[in-house]
């Protein structure tokens, strides 16, 4: 089987490292990819965003299977384009990517589908975001109503900052959608989806701050890990009754059937179990550390999906060992990222034992040396035996990397190695109600 990876990031270089360990995977290709990718497989350089082109390199190259990654090329129609051309292909249509690419319609989705999630009003004016603000209250919770790369949404306690946020949107043309505050730990869970039937990955958490204790701006992601042993042993199965699959029927009975992966970002609140988004693809980082434990073949698993198959294919088997995802960002993010810095101690760091790297926003210059490309550079992944070891192994991978400028968190996963989270009320046993 050949597949085509689309797309430059992280989650790309973890989708084609595990493609490579799929015995039915004869060859791998990726577009536009970045520095890491392109040692382990060939790389093509063509607009990502454009479905003529990538329609047209899945043709030359004779692709049995296309996965789009991120999400501005599924917006644009990519999976459209190349399952028109009919070659397979893993990543939801552009109308049914709607579901990340505006809030408001995963809103409307979730009403229908009887889906738990905040209470949330969309707002086009400020005296409509300044309603929406006062009748929610603090913490506030603004997000822009369209593709944000994971960062275009404000929680705070500032009525103003928040008010700022709506008006900076509404100046370009823009919609926000505002929200009740969730409280309670987060969790993301990937489902797989076939356009009927779904299959769940494993649990994972992320952090979304620039900095440790979850302070700063929010990021596309700074790090996350797998498995989650505090999460209720329900969990997933809950999540897949009461969120996933009422979903994916609801986009099939609305004649846009979804196929490919379905991001539940869920926080586990007081009142039970809500969805804070969907997003219509893997997440990144998440992806780095769930992909590492994934022992059955991935290439098999996406092409059932493609096919509307998923039903057919056996239980997903999972590695023991505990994956902690670490990532590296360039100076500013997430702002103004500087770029261009050259990266030192790669090979060091991979020559660890239980540790490897993936690229992200990375490239190589005339010199051949390997550089930042990006805010969100690469991510180092530890394996261990159980949270605190893979953690170790993932601190002592970033720590013969270096990058002028380079800013990690230090604290990935230390509140669970400590034990330090609870679930609480209803959603310490099940989804409970809806408000």
């Amino acid at each position: 089987m050949k597949v085509l990876v689309i797309g430059p990031g992280g989650r790309e270089h973890a989708i084609v490292r595990s493609l490579l360990r799929d015995p039915n995977v004869t060859e791998v290709h990726a577009a536009p990819g970045n520095a890491g990718i392109a040692e382990i497989v060939p790389t093509h350089r063509i607009d990502a965003n454009d479905p003529a082109a990538v329609t047209a390199l899945a043709l030359r190259l004779e692709s049995d299977l296309v996965v789009v990654g991120p999400e501005a090329p599924l917006a644009a129609g990519v999976a459209d384009a190349v399952q028109a051309a009919g070659i397979p292909v893993f990543g939801p249509s552009r109308d049914a990517a709607q579901l990340e690419a505006s809030k408001a319609f995963a809103k409307a989705v979730m009403a229908e589908a009887q889906v738990p999630t905040a209470m949330a009003r969309v707002a086009t004016t400020v005296e409509e975001a300044a309603d929406a603000l006062d009748a929610f209250g603090a913490p506030y919770v603004v997000k822009d109503d369209g593709l944000a790369a994971g960062k275009g949404v404000v929680v705070t306690e500032d009525r103003d900052e928040a008010l700022a946020h709506a008006q900076s949107c509404f100046n370009v043309g823009g919609t926000v959608v505002i929200e009740e505050f969730l409280d309670g730990p987060e969790v993301s869970l990937f489902v797989l989806a076939d356009g009927r039937s779904v299959v769940p990955l494993a649990p994972a958490q992320d952090f979304k701050r620039i900095f440790d204790g979850d302070e700063g701006p929010n990021t596309g992601g700074m790090g996350a890990y797998s498995p989650l042993e505090w999460v209720p042993a329900n969990l997933v199965q809950d999540v897949i009754d009461r969120v996933a699959q009422p979903t994916i029927d609801e986009m099939a009975r609305r004649g846009t059937p979804f196929t490919g992966v379905l991001y539940c970002g869920l926080a586990l609140t007081s009142r039970g179990t809500r969805v804070i988004e969907f997003n219509a693809r893997f997440g990144d980082p998440e992806t780095q550390a769930v992909l590492a434990r994934l022992k059955t073949p991935l290439g098999g698993v996406l092409m059932a999906a493609a096919k509307g198959q998923l039903e057919k294919i056996d239980e997903l088997r999972w590695a023991p060992e505990t994956a902690v995802a670490v990532v590296l960002a360039s100076e500013n993010y997430p702002d103004a990222p500087r770029t261009g810095g050259r990266i030192r101690g790669l090979k060091k760091a991979r020559r660890l034992d239980g540790v490897h790297v993936l690229h992200a926003g990375t490239a190589v210059d005339d010199a051949g040396n390997t550089i930042s490309a990006g805010g969100r550079v690469l991510a180092v992944v530890g394996l261990g035996v159980d949270l605190e070891d893979a953690r170790e192994k993932a601190y002592a991978g970033m720590g013969q990397i270096s990058l002028e400028g380079g800013q990690f968190r230090k604290d990935i996963a230390a509140k669970a190695a400590r034990g330090e989270i609870t679930v609480a009320g209803p959603a310490a046993h099940a989804l409970g109600t809806n408000p």
